[in-house]
Parts: C-alpha cells; sequence; structure tokens
C-alpha cells in the first residue's frame, strides 16, 4: 500500500477512532477531576445565586468600611 512509514493505512485508522474515543472519554474525566480553584467557586456561586451576591456584597462594605476608617484614624 503506502511505502510511506508516517502515513497510516485504513486499518490503522480505524482502530484509532475506537482508541480516540476512550481517550476522549478519560480526558473529559480528568478535566473534571482538574477543575481550578477559580472554576470551582465560579460554579459554585452560579449554583448558590442570591447567597454569594450577598456575600460579595457584605465584603465590598466591609473593604470601603476599613478603608474609610483608616483615612479617618490617619488623616
Amino acid at each position: 500500500m503506502n511505502s510511506d512509514p508516517n502515513i497510516p493505512s485504513n486499518s490503522d485508522l480505524n482502530s484509532s477512532n475506537s482508541i480516540d474515543d476512550n481517550n476522549q472519554n478519560t480526558t473529559a474525566k480528568n478535566l473534571k477531576e482538574q477543575d481550578g480553584f477559580v472554576k470551582l467557586a465560579m460554579r459554585n456561586m452560579v449554583k448558590k445565586g442570591s447567597t454569594s451576591l450577598f456575600h460579595f456584597a457584605l465584603t465590598i462594605c466591609g473593604v470601603i468600611g476599613s478603608l474609610i476608617g483608616l483615612a479617618i484614624i490617619f488623616h
């Protein structure tokens, strides 16, 4: 068939398709297991909705209040 060893034959292509399907399933599982902290935090925030927004607003108010308090103290 092909004399070039870099070009796979048809039988190689057929067998590699089933291997690729298994590889894709394994890769998808590994990606879910290796989700980053930010991605997990965002997913959690979407699930909890208003609770996360309330805590975010409290945090912003606390930071702004602290900065104003420090500005008043050290004025």
